[in-house]
């Protein structure tokens, strides 16, 4: 019996037999599962409600859900799903169970839904944005369905455009009353619901970029999770955490870890309050170049991957899956995969969103507690899409009862998408034959390829047609890197799938490891370029480097091409090389996971440097349900034959762990680096430490962590103290000169040359590219505007004298006033010389002489990066004195210098001058196009997105905004 103590769960102890039954029947259940789990334990279980399930009995989440499955079928009851996430102890088990009401949903209620009867939807292929596409639902059919969330049994919250629309610009209202800039980072923890759906479009609505991680599993696993999580929001630089309340205090603890953390909020403190919340529009229009969001991959630790994905990317992401999936708003896409990962926010969500088709969407921990359920979903709503990884259709295959599918129609299924792991040919088989009988065609099942990298999809099979299995020889393809097809007979050949050709303008090619492409049935690097290719990692230069190789893009994959299909056979750093041979580890893992008494999916095969040999030994880590006894001996005589079957020779070494030891990332994959390096450090069998301890750990850390930064922000600030101090004495004497040289040119030489040396000293490293291309004397020199830093690194980096246009104020200014006028400066009452006649007609009176007029289009600058629009003064000078305008670029000088800032940061500044441009007349439309080149010349140079038809004002808090100008 499960013992009495004096923290007991009230539920699970009430007087009378029932309540004694229950609990022996439970001690019964975890006792079995426990064996299979441990079976070297000796002895009868003591539990007690507080028994922990992860520490005490080494039940993992995995574990859980079929012990939750057990518990069901026992008792005849349905219990929580969220149980799978909050069940701590035995004693959370018997409250759950106590409390639980009825059964297992049957099949007499999956009925069919009715289809409602919605105006059919366009995909808005004209738009250029994420909220652009949201905003044309609203106005043609603000009222159609958009995601329903299933609730197995019960009423289906729904949610449609216009609900959506409303409750995102809610919380970009609050987002921007909490002080969100343009361009800063949000992350997102929350799990599957609507109010991830409000917070990522309100983030965008805002102008902010959303940065999606996963919510914590559980309490015991805290510091693991909060490590990871931190390294993300600290390479993010995210300003603001959106969670839910259950995990805000934990998430406080990142504050101490994440430095640019300012807040943290949670669904109901975004929450619009009061007729008309949702009706403010945003101060700041995402444009199509801006960042939609940050996708960190799978397994980012230490030095974290931030894929920075445009709205560009993911519309040309989009717009190629529907290229060959062909969906329309009569369409039903069915999906339970989470969405901090891309297959499901941009797959499932992103996709539905643009078609225009109903989105079904299901909790995660629904279909691990259940896996039936995401069928069902599929029958009831005549789903014609949906997709998963690998291991969902292996599970469903594998675990699913007859009886729990009884009556179960998939004949609506058209696309069944296979990926984000690789695609195993055993797996289709499987889940082909399990499921005919409920209707599922062959042909459905659709194996695809794609990585962040590329925003989603890479390539994807045809549709319509069954998957392609190519059997090539073993030997051949391991020795010589050859994709022989092998004999029908011949028993050990490999099975690799197509994923299919690339998306429709995108592009797939191989090649070898010194960047040589390689022919038909050659296997080697697999490398992509198209629209959808990420611009780089986010403030992680050095991985950004190593991803490019010219125009394209590394995957990280090896693979081969043949007859236009694309068949990846595995990850390079997974991949084994041994005595000039390839192993490949996925393949080994899956053979030793079918072994019965090694636990499904948590086996890692990697290789382990040898130096003796000069040669890699292959390590074989499972996790086992029998530690000990003739069984083991017998499961290492199983491994050794299987592994020498596939790879010639046996394992140098096989180790059994117990659960929860492979370790492996958000999306279930095997992390066979990281178990590699547990491996030879000797800390595969560590126990986990108690939560006391991580939590202390986690605390010492971030003490530590606030030392240096502390320790870094006062360096910087010393630095940016000093550069200030030697830039104030440069201009001092700089201006100094200027009073007492004579003529124009000696003293803009003068200044040139003491601000050189002062920018020097300041750490700002100057480079001027294109001296060539300016004219030997006067002209229009047009410069973009981005820091007050700007008026000193142009005549640093430009000889010669200069004549730049200033307000009429600065005339009267003490000392600056009386050095501009020495400088020759042109006083005028606006910034744009085109504002009145009369500076107009000086302006082009002043190109007489030799200096260069300068002029900053923009009229002014902010803080945040991107070209404005130019306004036309310059160019209609240029067009009515018949003179070239010369393009100057400066690029870096906001990052020294950004506004509402003071102290400059060490860095390079890079000046570009490109060829002069002439207007072809003196009209107003040769002005015009003569901006347009101009600007044109600037926006390739500077870095920056291009802001055009957006202007900069200011309200009464001083807080700057960016509105669009209406066409």
């Amino acid at each position: 019996m499960i013992s009495s103590s004096k923290n007991q769960h009230p539920a699970s102890y009430t007087a009378g037999s029932g309540a004694g039954k229950l609990a022996e029947t439970l001690r019964q259940i975890i006792g079995e599962l426990a064996a299979e789990l441990r079976p070297g334990r000796r002895g009868p279980l003591a539990l007690t409600s507080q028994t922990r399930l992860d520490r005490d009995l080494g039940i993992d989440s995995l574990g859980l859900a079929e012990l939750l499955t057990r518990i069901e079928r026992a008792f005849g009851v349905r219990l929580p799903e969220d149980l799978l996430a909050t069940a701590e102890t035995v004693g959370d088990l018997l409250t759950a169970i106590a409390a639980a009401q009825g059964g297992v949903v049957g099949r007499e209620e999956m009925a069919i839904a009715e289809p409602a009867l919605e105006p059919p939807a366009a995909a808005p292929k004209a738009a250029e944005t994420l909220t652009e596409i949201l905003d044309r639902h609203v106005a043609e059919h603000p009222g159609r369905t958009h995601i329903l969330l299933w609730r197995s049994g019960e009423e289906e919250p729904k949610i449609t455009y216009a609900q959506l629309a409303e409750r995102s610009l809610a919380v970009a209202a609050r987002l921007r009353e909490r002080g969100l800039e343009p361009g800063e980072r949000v992350a997102l923890m929350l799990p599957t619901g609507a109010e991830f759906f409000y917070a990522f479009l309100g983030i965008l609505y805002a102008g902010g970029v959303p940065v999606p991680i996963y919510p914590p599993a559980r309490l015991s696993r805290i510091e693991d999770h909060l490590r990871r999580q931190a390294a993300v929001l600290d390479n993010a630089g995210a300003v603001m955490l959106v969670t839910v309340p259950e995990a805000k205090t934990l998430a406080r603890l990142l504050r101490a870890l994440v430095p640019s953390l300012r807040s943290i909020e949670t669904p109901d403190s975004l929450a619009g309050t009061g007729a008309g919340a949702g009706d403010e529009r945003p101060a700041v229009a995402p444009r199509a170049d801006d960042i939609a969001f940050l996708q960190y991959t799978s397994g980012s630790t230490g030095d974290p991957k931030g894929v920075v994905l445009t709205h560009r990317n993911l519309l040309a992401n989009l717009k190629g899956i529907a290229e060959v999936l062909e969906p329309n708003s009569s369409d039903v896409m069915v999906s339970w995969l989470p969405l901090y990962h891309d297959m499901g926010l941009i797959g499932a969500w992103m996709g539905s969103l643009y078609c225009g088709a109903p989105l079904v969407l299901m909790s995660p921990l629904t279909f691990l507690a259940h896996p039936e359920q995401w069928l069902w979903a599929i029958h009831r709503h005549r789903g014609t899409l949906t997709a998963a990884p690998n291991f969902a259709y292996e599970l469903a295959a594998q675990k699913i009862r007859d009886s729990d599918i009884e009556g179960l129609d998939l004949g609506s299924l058209r696309v069944a998408m296979n990926g984000a792991e690789p695609v195993s040919a055993p797996t289709i088989r499987r889940f082909t034959s399990r499921f005919a009988h409920c209707g599922f065609r062959p042909e459905a099942m659709m194996p695809v390829y794609g990585l962040a990298e590329n925003s989603l999809a890479v390539t994807m099979a045809r549709r319509t047609s069954l998957p392609v299995i190519d059997r090539v020889e073993r030997t051949t393809l391991a020795r010589l890197g050859e994709a022989v097809p092998a004999a029908a007979e011949e028993a050990g050949a490999l099975e690799f799938v197509s994923c299919g050709p690339a998306l429709p303008a995108h592009q797939v090619r191989i090649v070898d490891a010194e960047g040589r492409e390689l022919g038909e049935r050659r296997e080697g690097l697999v490398e992509f370029r198209g629209p959808s290719a990420t611009s780089g990692y986010f403030q992680n230069p050095a991985k950004t480097l190593a991803l490019r190789h010219g125009d394209w893009l590394r995957t990280g994959d090896r693979g081969y091409l043949a007859a236009g299909e694309t068949f990846i056979t595995g990850r390079t750093k997974d991949i084994i090389i041994r005595a000039g041979r390839n192993i490949y580890p996925h393949e080994i893992e899956q053979a030793i996971s079918d072994i019965e008494g090694i636990r499904k999916g948590c086996v890692a095969v990697f290789g382990s440097a040898d130096p003796a040999l000069g040669t890699e030994r292959i390590i074989v880590v499972a996790e086992t349900r029998h530690a000990a006894g003739e069984r083991l001996v017998a499961i290492r005589r199983q491994i050794g034959e299987i592994a020498a079957a596939l790879m010639d020779s046996p394992p140098d070494d096989i180790v059994f762990v117990p659960p929860q030891t492979v370790l492996k990332t958000s999306s279930g994959k095997v992390r066979r680096d990281a178990t590699r390096v547990l491996y030879e450090t000797g800390r595969l069998s560590r126990p986990q430490r108690a939560l006391w301890l991580q939590l202390a750990r986690l605390g010492a850390r971030g003490y530590l962590g606030r030392l240096r930064r502390g320790a870094a922000t006062a360096l910087q600030r010393a630095r940016g103290s000093f550069g200030l101090a030697v830039v104030g004495v440069g201009m001092l004497v700089a201006g100094c000169g200027v009073l007492l040289l004579p003529g124009l040119a000696r003293r803009w030489a003068f200044v040139g040359a003491v601000l050189r040396l002062a920018l020097r000293g300041a750490g700002v490293r100057l480079q001027v590219e294109g001296l060539g291309h300016l004219p030997e004397r006067g002209g229009i020199v047009v410069v973009n505007h981005a820091s007050y830093f700007d008026g000193l690194i142009l005549p640093a980096a430009l000889p010669g004298a200069l004549r730049i246009m200033a307000k009429n104020d600065l005339a009267s200014v003490f000392f600056l006033g009386a050095v501009l006028k020495r400088l020759g400066t042109l006083f005028v009452e606006r910034a744009d010389a085109a504002g009145g006649v009369e500076d107009f007609e000086r302006a082009v009176a002043a190109l007489d002489g030799e200096a260069r007029l300068v002029f900053f289009p923009e009229g002014t600058f902010t803080r945040f990066d991107g070209l404005l629009e130019f306004r036309l003064g310059a160019f209609r000078v240029a067009a009515r004195a018949g003179v070239a305008v010369t393009p100057v670029t400066l690029r870096g000088t906001r990052q020294v210098l950004r506004d509402k800032t003071f102290l400059p940061r060490v860095g390079p500044v890079k000046v570009t001058i490109s060829e002069p441009q002439s207007a072809d007349s003196d009209d107003f439309r040769a002005a015009l196009r003569l901006r347009d080149e101009v600007r044109a010349a600037i926006l390739k140079h500077c870095g920056e997105p291009d802001r055009a038809g957006e202007h900069v004002v200011f309200s009464s808090s001083g807080i700057e905004h960016v509105k669009i100008d209406p066409p």
